[in-house]
């Protein structure tokens, strides 16, 4: 066979490019702007301002509780997904009405958060960072419905894509920015400008259309279904056996469908536990930098700019191991990588203050982690149901949310109660259980019988 590459090749790989010139995929990129800012908003210059306004590491631990909502939002996911607006539906759409309206939202309260001082209202900076989370959260589910509405099914892969790039772009945005800019201006400045981005998405919606309604196979199903529920709930009143209906085809239906599954409570705990230990540590990742004397900028160029590109080449990486291994050995490959990478902080701990050190950290930690995230978020797509993608999806991500959240919250109590070189062995044994639980379902139930049974 001959290496050279030959002009119908080339010309394939040319014309498969090109879907990412058309209008609405590159609208994904901005929508993942408005999509990715907030996480950064929430992470690290957060983190930086709790540091400096004198909070102690257990508090700042669990501060990371504020992202909650991420881990519930398939509460009221259903209600975005099927209740109009009054104005804002008539006047834009349904998406576009909903997406406006969080996005209006998400400006208000960061603007509102930058304006408090957490040294002397911890109570009520947290309120406000909570409803930050609340509204990101609910942009998230108008945005992945969206995305997948107004693209045609041979353009939703390269949406993924965009939208992906996107989020990292603007939470490497408000994250880095955060930092840098917090060294030249107060606070109150900052998250004034970071509440700003938000009209990168805003503008996104404005210029594109509304998508139309799909009518599918299983859409019509769940109306059968839910006629049927009205017709044996005829001696109800009208009005409340239609919200029984309504309640019965948005919210009970994803559900059943996934619990049908034979390893699906196994599926839930395995997504809580496989970025378990590397969620910890990236709670303490800021402290631990600055303890070790790291500047602000310092920390933005290295961790953020430079982990950028490294987090982005990382995310090709876990692309290549999936086509080469498939998803489920993929994800064993990414998630022993993405563990090991913990322990290089050990490394940086003793080191201590040292650029060219905190580099090849950062170069780990955020190429193992990109790996990582690209084979759990196929694996999280491989999961839906087509008939009910938002919701399952909701629910995927709100236990991944959970993990990052509720279960990492301890992080900081176990950074006070220990040195770092014993916090960081600490993260990388957290990660054990979820692959040891992986093993044991490619075990149990063999890629290729968990294939046919999704198809």
């Amino acid at each position: 066979m001959s290496d050279e590459v030959s002009p119908n090749t080339l010309g394939a790989w040319l014309r498969a490019s090109s879907v990412y010139l058309d209008r609405r995929v590159l609208a994904m990129v901005f929508l993942g702007i408005s999509s990715g800012f907030p996480f950064g908003v929430l992470a690290d210059p957060l983190i930086a301002w709790l540091q400096e306004s004198g909070v102690s590491k257990t508090e700042i631990g669990l501060f990371a509780l504020v992202s909650l909502p991420y881990s519930v939002k398939f509460l009221w996911a259903p209600i975005i997904d099927r209740l109009p607006l009054p104005v804002m539906t008539r006047l834009f759409g349904r998406r576009r009405g909903w997406a406006l309206l969080t996005q209006a939202v998400l400006i208000c309260v960061v603007f509102l958060m930058g304006q408090g001082d957490p040294s002397v209202g911890l109570l009520w900076f947290g309120v406000l960072g909570l409803a930050v989370a609340f509204a990101s959260a609910s942009q998230d589910i108008v945005i992945d419905a969206y995305r997948v509405e107004i693209l045609s099914e041979d353009k939703l892969a390269a949406g993924a894509a965009t939208v992906v790039f996107g989020w990292r772009l603007g939470q490497l945005g408000a994250a880095a920015g955060g930092l840098i800019f917090a060294s030249y201006f107060p606070w109150s400045v900052v998250f004034t400008g970071l509440a700003a981005i938000t009209l990168v998405g805003m503008i996104a919606i404005l210029v594109n259309p509304e998508p139309s309604k799909s009518i599918t196979r299983e859409s019509l199903e769940l109306e059968a279904k839910a006629e049927a529920f009205l017709e044996r709930r005829s001696h109800l009143n009208p009005s409340l056996a239609a919200v029984l209906a309504w309640l019965y085809s948005a919210v009970v239906c994803p559900f059943v469908e996934f619990m049908s599954r034979r390893a699906w409570i196994y599926i839930l705990f395995f997504i809580l536990l496989y970025k378990f230990g590397d969620q910890v540590l990236a709670v303490m990742k800021i402290p631990f930098f600055l303890e070790l004397g790291f500047s602000k900028i310092e920390i933005a160029g290295i961790t953020k700019i430079f982990g950028f590109n490294a987090v982005i080449a990382g995310g090709f990486l876990g692309g290549l191991v999936l086509v080469r291994l498939g998803i489920m050995r993929g994800l064993v490959f990414c998630g022993v990588l993405m563990a090991a990478s913990n322990l290089i902080f050990v490394l940086q701990a003793v080191v201590g203050h040292d650029l060219w050190m905190l580099t090849a950290t950062i170069a780990v930690e955020n190429v193992t982690t990109g790996m990582g995230t690209t084979a759990f978020v196929a694996y999280l797509s491989s999961l839906c149901n087509v008939a009910y993608t938002a919701t399952q999806y909701a629910l995927l991500t709100s236990l991944m949310a959970f993990s990052r959240t509720v279960m990492s919250s301890g992080a900081g109590w176990l950074a006070d109660h220990m040195d770092w070189i014993s916090f960081f062995i600490v993260t990388t044994l957290a990660a054990v259980p979820g692959l040891l639980l992986l093993l044991w379902m490619i075990r149990r139930y063999p890629p290729e019988e968990a294939q046919a049974q999704s198809a």
